[in-house]
């Protein structure tokens, strides 16, 4: 019998957090699981880290070409071999909040004509006061614009945020139909950094989404951060701005000017009151 939700976790590594990440996501109760682990280490690291758990859940995939840290090509070798009808895309620091596969999976039910559901982030980390606070802030925020973005539906408000805007969520906080995946052809293979936010703004645009007002998984901050560093250096500045007219660009080649532009209008005049 299938499981209900494939969890796909890219790693390179990080053993010692992957070992908390698997066991997360087979702690998950109410609900049956696998887990793809994707190792993009030329050693073969993790598999050590596969074994240990003995639990036939958990499958073990080397990449042939290991990338070196491109999160987007190794996501897509996991997925096309996913057997559950959800997808977790699950970062290997990560670890998911109890309950959450439940929580979501009852989402999914009460509204078959969305594809995504994704919840709060929790930032943790032994890192200094000012910057986990600096982290809180900014997925508090962004967890109050995603509960404000539902009145407009499912859809065009949640993609203008990402679109012009901070993103609303990480890549482990979401879950998603497969056949929402299959549908928008998994990541960008030529986007290496906000590969997720493409990712999340060609899933919600496609397929619909809904803000999960709980937590959703724990994130384990860096230092510095990769998404919002207060202080970035010139390489991360132009791999940001890289990412985004990337992103925008896809959109705009896809749903067209016209709609690219009024949603870009949208973001910045009357969501910027919400």
């Amino acid at each position: 019998m299938d499981p209900d939700f494939s969890v796909i976790i890219p790693t390179f590594g990080r053993p010692r957090e992957l070992v908390e990440a698997i066991a997360s996501a087979l702690g998950q109760r109410e609900v049956s699981v696998e887990v793809l682990v994707v190792d993009d280490s030329s050693e073969g690291s993790a598999e050590v880290v596969v074994r240990g758990f003995q639990d036939p859940r958990v499958i073990y995939l080397k990449n042939p070409t290991p990338t070196g840290g491109f999160p987007s090509i190794v996501r897509n070798i996991g997925w096309p071999l996913a057997r559950g009808r959800f997808i977790h895309f699950l970062d290997d620091d990560d670890i998911v909040v109890e309950g959450h596969y439940a929580a979501a999976i009852a989402v999914f039910a009460a509204d078959p004509s969305i594809g995504l559901v994704f919840g709060r982030i929790e930032p943790f980390a032994q890192r200094p006061s000012e910057q986990l606070e600096l982290e809180r802030q900014y997925f508090g925020e962004a967890a109050r614009k995603a509960a404000l973005s539902r009145r407009f539906g499912s859809r065009l408000a949640f993609v203008g945020r990402m679109l012009f805007g901070n993103a609303l969520l990480v890549c482990s906080s979401s879950v998603i139909r497969r056949k929402c995946v299959e549908t928008i052809g998994g990541f960008d293979p030529s986007i290496r950094l906000m590969e997720d936010a493409d990712f999340h703004v060609r899933a919600m645009r496609a397929c619909g989404a809904r803000f999960l007002e709980r937590t959703a998984i724990r994130y384990r901050i860096g230092s510095p951060s990769l998404m919002h560093s207060p202080n970035p250096t010139a390489e991360q500045r132009k791999s940001e701005l890289l990412g985004r007219r990337q992103m925008q660009a896809s959109y705009r080649r896809r749903y067209g000017s016209m709609e690219f532009y009024a949603l870009a209008l949208f973001a910045r005049t009357i969501l910027l009151f919400f």
